[in-house]
Parts: structure tokens; sequence; C-alpha cells
């Protein structure tokens, strides 16, 4: 796996499998380790931005998408002193469409971040659940690819889906962007099911598959409608001990030790 690729887009066509749950956390977990992160909300549905309870701003990532501002005027601050955050709203609703006819409609967040990229250590863009022009212009302006994947029956069929999209993005537009990695997310070990979509996708991709998995747990839950993520609600929940071991592990770092019990949906 690329452990050393700075911008990572979290990224699965289909919805409800912890993309930005595992976006936020995983950029929150980078600043409590002081790495300079900027977590890049580009889904319309903007809940990576309500997870920080940003909603109204002045400035929002549609305007430097367009050109109406610079990047570093769509970027606000967090709770986390390293964190920052550049927020999505309303106006990325009609992006889509908007984009068709512009000039380099592609490159559009890659030229964006041109200007402030040296600033930070880590980028994190937090996808829509779709391949449209929106993911296209994550994926052309990553270094690499993250790829939650929930353990259910047309798991693998997505997944393929997914990674033809990221061969044509490598054969047109972005010819380093690697696969940094699958990772497990809501997982229920109880699940004989869960055990078996783990054992195929390790099959299929033996080397691009983290160790760390994301359980199913009610503290990941909460945190939306308390405006923060998980580690500044609850840390020493196993799901925020889950994501700073996946964080180590892009490090390459020794991860914390997992709480003891085991990863089910009824613990904290």
């Amino acid at each position: 796996m690329d452990f050393h690729s700075r911008i990572f887009a979290v990224a699965n066509q289909k919805g409800g499998v912890g993309k930005t749950t595992t976006a936020v956390n995983l950029a929150a977990s980078f600043a409590v380790s002081e790495r300079r992160t900027l977590l890049i909300d580009l889904d319309p549905q903007a809940n990576a931005s309500g997870a920080f309870a940003v909603s109204e701003t002045p400035h929002q990532i549609y305007d430097a998408l367009m050109g109406e501002c610079v990047m570093k005027d769509a970027i606000v601050a967090t709770e986390l002193k390293h964190l920052r955050l550049a927020p999505s709203g309303q106006d990325l609703v009609g992006a889509e469409i908007e984009l068709v006819s512009m000039a380099d409609r592609e490159r559009r967040l890659q030229l964006a971040l041109q200007e402030v990229a040296e600033d930070f250590e880590f980028i994190v863009i937090d996808c829509p659940p779709s391949l449209g022009l929106l993911t296209l212009n994550a994926l052309t302006a990553a270094h690499a690819v993250l790829i939650p994947l929930q353990c259910e029956y047309y798991a693998l069929e997505g997944l393929a889906r997914l990674l033809a999209t990221l061969d044509l993005v490598r054969g047109n537009l972005n010819p380093g962007l690697a696969l940094a990695g699958i990772v497990f997310t809501m997982v229920d070990v109880r699940n004989a099911l869960s055990h078996q979509v783990m054992r195929e996708v390790r099959e299929h991709f033996p080397d691009k598959v983290f160790d760390t998995v994301i359980p199913r747990n009610v503290r990941l839950s909460e945190t939306p409608s308390h405006g923060k993520p998980v580690l500044l609600y609850d840390i020493r929940s196993k799901g925020a001990v889950s994501y700073l071991r996946l964080a180590a592990e892009i490090f390459g770092a020794r991860p914390p030790a997992a709480p003891s019990g085991s990863f089910d949906e009824h613990t904290a």
C-alpha cells in the first residue's frame, strides 16, 4: 500500500457504507497526531461539514471549484488545532451540471488546491456516493484512494465497478493514482456474512486491505447529532480507537491497542 500519499480521496459510489464517517474521523485522527490536515467536503449532502457543526460560511468548496474565490478563503477552522475544513453546502447540488461546460472540468479541484497543498501534510476528500464529475475531480486531484467497504452481499460487485473507474482515471487523467487500501466498515464480528465478505476481499486483494477494521459502533452513530467527530465525543470508544489505529497504519506506526471486548453494535 502507498502509505506515503498525501491527498486521499475517500470514495465509494454506494451510499451508507461509512464513507463520510471514515473521512471525518480519519482526518481527525491525523490532526490529533499533530499532522496539519485539510478535510474537503465534496458531497452536496454536507454531512462532513455537519460533523463539525459547520453550516453557514462566507465561502464553500463550491466557490473554489467555480473560481469565485481562492481555496484558502473557503477553508475554516475546527475544534481540532491541526484540522481545517473546506465545507460543502446547497450550492454544490448543481455543480455536476455547471461543471459540464467548464474548461478543465475534471481538474477544477486539482487547480484550486495548488495554492494550499503545501500548507497541509494530509488532505482528505469526502466524495459523494456517485461516480460523477465531483468524484472525478477528487480522483484527479488525489494521490491515492481509500475505499470504505461494508461487509454485505453486493460489496464485491460495487468494488469492481469502482476499481474499473480508477483504471479509467489512471489512463486519462491521473496516471499516478494509487489504491491506498480498502477498509472494512460497520463490521459485526458475530455476523457470518461479514467474515465471508472480508475473506473474499482479502483473497482478491491480498496487499490492498487494511488490517484495521471499523466496528459497528453506537458512539460512531451518535456523533453526527453532536456536531463533532468521535475523537471529540468519546475518544475511548471502540470507534475512536479503530480510526486512530487506521491512521497509525497509514503512518506505518505501531497502532494503539484496541479496547477489550468484541466489536459489536451494542458496545461503546
